[in-house]
């Protein structure tokens, strides 16, 4: 049972800083808008010359490591609160860990040293990494440790990241933002097997789909596998195609499991379950690029990242902090602001960034804007709902 013993404490903590939820689903709800708006700026009119690395380094690296990482972060630091009984993040701490995550986005717009930007990118995983860990550690709460493992790896990755700026590892920079995608999808799979089917058995009443160990096993795995393959171009040639087409049956019967199509009239539940649907999805078209079954492979296969990245990961992220903010503000979760529009929004984005670009990529500049337009519209709905409830006190008045 979570006891606060310092209600003065609380009480003089500005909102914002009370859980870690709060400023990272809100800045980085913000950054989501901005980050697209200067991308599609760039990708039509060039290299923003106030910008010191690539744009399309800058696009990718923002979306991973800026944007979703600061909603991954903020999730965690509020959930191991739940999972130990321990006072989550707060006040200055979090307050540090915000100004290690902001400094990067501002900083790539001056001529501050790489080496230095990156280094405040990690001390910034690091923290987040000791803020969860030292708590799952404290309540003996073991199984939660990987999460904590996820950060460190996601360290080491950034610093590859970087390192790829100035072609120092054997590999490019399209490497390691496979190998992120996997682990943003490894991650998702991880804890929306936990979740997703709960949330749905809990809502509409009827048995939770309980899980499988052997088909969590290979759907896990396999995106473990895909993950190191990305590092390894010429095994991942070999192998790949077959680890991809097993991800994607795994994943397709898990996701048929918790029957989705039982959660049409609820948002909150499609939402959840149409962005984990985009895995097998992205995974299938991925697999039969592979085997040449889908004309231009290279071309198919590259346009299935947005799949991911929008589908999966920006989908996922949007239903998740819809209803963490709901809860922990102190609100009825299936009563809140009408966020079904977004919703809609995030899912059409993929489609039309992934599948019609794939399908017709004479379309391409007019796609990709439509397609930002579409995030830019979910994520700034998230931004004017949502800012009243993460500024504010809980409702209840409990503390968070």
């Amino acid at each position: 049972m979570l006891k606060i013993t310092d209600k003065s404490a609380e009480d003089n903590t500005p909102p914002l800083l009370r859980l870690a939820f709060r400023p990272f689903f809100l800045l980085g709800s913000i950054y989501a808008v901005l980050a697209i708006l200067i991308w599609l700026y760039a990708f039509q009119h060039g290299q923003p010359s106030q910008l010191q690395v690539p744009a399309l380094w800058w696009h990718v690296h923002e979306m991973l490591f800026g944007f979703a990482m600061a909603i991954v972060v903020g999730f965690l630091l509020t959930a191991v609160q739940n999972w130990t009984g321990i006072a989550g993040t707060r006040g200055l701490y979090l307050a540090a860990l915000v100004l290690l995550w902001l400094l990067p986005r501002v900083l790539f717009w001056t001529d501050t040293p790489l080496w230095l930007i990156s280094s405040i990118e990690a001390l910034f995983l690091l923290a987040a990494a000791y803020a969860l860990s030292h708590r799952v550690l404290r309540a003996k709460r073991y199984k939660n440790l990987i999460f904590g493992g996820f950060l460190l790896l996601a360290t080491v990755a950034n610093f590859a990241s970087y390192a790829t700026i100035k072609g120092m590892p054997p590999f490019p920079s399209i490497a390691v933002w496979q190998a992120m995608l996997w682990w943003f999808v490894m991650l998702i799979s991880i804890m929306g097997g936990r979740v997703i089917p709960f949330f749905s058995a809990r809502r509409l009443n009827h048995p939770k789909a309980e899980p499988l160990l052997w088909l969590d096993g290979i759907a896990n795995t396999t995106l473990l596998l895909l993950f190191i393959l990305s590092f390894f171009p010429l095994t991942d040639h070999l192998l790949g195609t077959s680890i991809v087409l097993l991800a994607a049956l795994s994943q397709l019967v898990r996701w048929l499991r918790w029957r989705p199509w039982l959660s049409l009239k609820e948002p909150l539940l499609w939402s959840l379950q149409l962005a984990y649907g985009c895995i097998p999805l992205a995974l299938l078209i991925k697999g039969l690029a592979m085997l040449g079954l889908t004309g231009n492979a290279v071309w198919v296969s590259h346009q299935m990242i947005h799949i991911l990245a929008i589908g999966v990961i920006a989908g996922l992220i949007l239903a998740m902090i819809v209803r963490v903010s709901l809860g922990h503000t102190g609100r009825e979760v299936y009563a809140g602001p009408s966020m079904w529009p977004a919703f809609a929004a995030i899912m059409l984005a993929a489609l039309l960034r992934g599948a019609a670009v794939a399908l017709w990529p004479q379309h391409l500049l007019l796609l990709v804007n439509l397609s930002g337009a579409l995030w830019v519209a979910a994520f700034g709905l998230f931004v004017i709902k949502f800012s009243p409830l993460l500024l504010s006190p809980r409702l209840d008045g409990h503390p968070g």
